[in-house]
């Protein structure tokens, strides 16, 4: 009966996060473009919270206690990151959007060229850009 309630309490904050934490974090991810910084914030974020789910670990050669590290939790955790969700949020968006008649406005934005000057420097990775690095990633 012990074993049960102390499962039953490691299950809880893993539910909590999946069910309240997660949705938040993934509120409207499918129109945002993910740049190298934004993907470190959410992994570091995602890695942060897991830590205070799972708390530490007692080291089995010196007995004393630590952090888990990243391919610990990740092998807790055992479900897919933070960055592969919403990057298949934002393709699965793509494959909707391209699939849209070409008078509607979601469809003419996606294809749309800005017009005017752009500013110097290196430009911003838009949303487009984000799509055509998914699609390299999946083959």
């Amino acid at each position: 009966m012990l074993a049960i309630i102390r499962c039953i309490i490691a299950f809880l904050p893993v539910q909590i996060y999946r069910t309240i934490i997660l949705p938040v974090v993934f509120y409207e991810c499918e129109t945002w473009s993910l740049i190298l910084r934004d993907e470190r914030r959410l992994r570091v974020f995602e890695n942060r919270d897991l830590r205070r789910i799972f708390g530490t670990k007692r080291d089995e050669v010196t007995g004393e206690w630590r952090k888990l590290r990243n391919e610990e939790l990740n092998d807790l955790y055992c479900s897919r990151n933070i960055i592969r969700v919403i990057k298949s949020r934002i393709m699965r968006l793509a494959g909707h959007v391209a699939h849209k008649e070409e008078t509607r406005g979601v469809y003419r934005i996606l294809v749309a060229k800005s017009e005017g000057k752009t500013p110097l420097g290196k430009s911003r990775r838009r949303w487009e850009d984000n799509i055509r690095m998914g699609f390299r990633e999946v083959g």
